[in-house]
């Protein structure tokens, strides 16, 4: 999700940042590379934590593994 790799930029975050935050570091690896979809529980953490706004976590976006055009 973009609005995650340029919070993590631009606060200089690593990926273990963003494991600290969502769980585990594969779940983390897994969001990043758009093979895991953000959870409710994980977007609610990234608002109270990194301040990123919920209105961007909750937009639909494409998964990695995913096939004809359907969203996340």
């Amino acid at each position: 999700m973009e609005a995650i790799h340029s919070h993590m930029q631009l606060f200089n975050l690593s990926r273990k940042a963003l494991a600290e935050v969502i769980g585990s570091s594969p779940r983390a690896t897994e969001v990043l590379n758009r093979k895991r979809a953000l959870t409710l529980d994980m977007i609610f953490k990234l608002n109270k934590e990194w301040n990123i706004p919920a209105e961007i976590l909750v937009r639909p976006y494409h998964l990695a593994n995913e096939r004809g055009g359907k969203r996340a």
